[in-house]
C-alpha cells in the first residue's frame, strides 16, 4: 500500500511516498480500515521536526497521521461494535497518512452519514480537544463565559459552536478573514488580535480557552475573573501569573476517545456543527499540505484526500 514516512527529521523535503505492507490485524482488538482522509494536525509536522521527541519520541521511518475518516475493512474477534462496510472516524495517534490503518475500538466512532469522509476526519480531534477543554476540564455551564483565543483555527471554530450551542457566551479572537468566520459561527463579541487590545475590551471570562500560545498568551490572565481559568493546547501557562491573578492555569492533553467525540459527533448528525475543510491535497502532495498549516494563519482544516 502507499504511506506517508518521514525517513528523517527536518523540513518538508524528509516527506516520501513510499509502499510498505498493508497491516493487518494483530490482535483479537484490532479494527482495519481503509482510509479515505486523513487531517492534517500541528503535532504532525512537530514530530517531523524533531520537536516532539523527549514529549512523543517516535522512531524513524515513521508514518504520521493522527486521525483517519474511512470503511472498515477487517475486525478481531473480539470487536462486536464495528463490522465490515461501516463508515467510520478513528482516531490512531499515528500511521493515519497511508491507504490502511489499524484502530483500537476505544477510538473508533460511526461517521454521520450527512458529512463527507473529508469533513469527518476534520472534526475528530477538533471535537475531542474542545470537548476537553470546555467541558471535561474546564467545567462550563450555561450562561457562563468563555474567551476562545485563536477561534479561526480549527479546534477554536469547532470550539466556538460547541460552546454556542451549550449556552455558554462566547468571546472571541481572529484576524482577516477569520473575523467574518467565527461571526458567522455565532460568537458574541469577536475581537481583531491585531488592532485590537483584547485587555481592554474583556473582564471577569470564566475560562480562557487558548488555542494559539505564544507572547500573547500572559495578557489573557488580565481578562479572568478570580476563581477562573486558563485551559491551554498550545503551550504551558505561566504559574507565577496564575498566582498573581488568583486563576488555575494549565497545559490540557486532549481526550480524544469515541467516548469524549459522543456529544460533539451528536451535534454533526443534527445539522448544528459545520465541518470547515479549507483545503484538500492528495496523499502524494503531503508535504505541501503540512507546509501550508506549519505558515499559520489558516481557517478550518487541511485534509488529505487518500481513498
Amino acid at each position: 500500500m502507499k504511506a506517508i514516512q518521514y525517513k528523517d527529521f527536518g523540513n518538508s523535503d524528509v516527506i516520501a511516498l513510499v509502499e510498505v505492507p498493508k497491516p493487518t490485524i494483530q490482535t483479537p482488538d484490532d479494527i482495519l480500515i481503509q482510509v479515505k482522509a486523513a487531517s492534517v494536525n500541528p503535532l504532525d509536522f512537530k514530530i517531523r521536526m524533531g520537536y516532539m521527541q523527549k514529549m512523543r519520541p517516535v522512531q524513524l521511518p515513521f508514518t504520521p497521521g493522527l486521525d483517519a475518516a474511512g470503511i472498515v475493512v477487517a475486525v478481531g474477534e473480539n470487536v462486536e461494535s464495528f463490522k465490515i462496510g461501516d463508515e467510520v472516524i478513528a482516531i490512531t495517534m499515528a500511521n493515519a497518512y497511508a491507504e490502511y490503518v489499524i484502530a483500537n475500538p476505544n477510538f473508533v466512532s460511526f461517521k454521520p452519514q450527512n458529512i463527507s469522509f473529508e469533513e469527518a476526519t476534520a472534526f475528530a480531534v477538533n471535537i475531542g480537544t474542545a470537548e476537553s477543554i470546555l467541558f471535561a476540564e474546564g467545567k462550563l455551564q450555561a450562561g457562563q463565559k468563555v474567551l476562545i483565543q485563536g477561534a479561526a483555527g480549527a479546534v477554536g471554530a469547532t470550539m466556538v459552536q460547541m460552546a454556542k450551542h451549550a449556552g455558554l457566551y462566547v468571546v472571541a479572537t481572529a484576524s482577516g478573514q477569520g473575523i467574518d468566520l467565527v461571526k458567522s459561527l455565532g460568537a458574541d463579541e469577536v475581537i481583531d488580535y491585531k488592532t485590537q487590545d483584547v485587555t481592554m475590551l474583556v473582564k471577569d471570562v470564566d475560562l480562557v480557552a487558548d488555542c494559539a500560545g505564544g507572547p500573547s498568551q500572559d495578557k489573557l490572565f488580565e481578562v479572568i475573573k478570580k476563581g477562573g481559568k486558563l485551559l491551554s493546547i498550545a503551550g504551558l501557562p505561566s504559574q507565577e501569573l496564575a498566582q498573581q491573578y488568583q486563576v488555575e492555569a494549565r497545559f490540557v492533553s486532549s481526550n480524544l476517545s469515541a467516548k469524549s467525540l459522543e456529544n460533539g459527533l451528536k451535534l454533526v448528525k443534527e445539522g448544528n456543527l459545520k465541518g470547515l475543510v479549507t483545503k484538500t491535497f492528495s496523499l502524494a502532495e503531503a508535504a505541501q499540505a503540512q507546509d501550508m498549516v506549519a505558515k499559520g494563519g489558516v481557517n478550518g482544516k487541511v485534509v488529505l484526500t487518500i481513498g
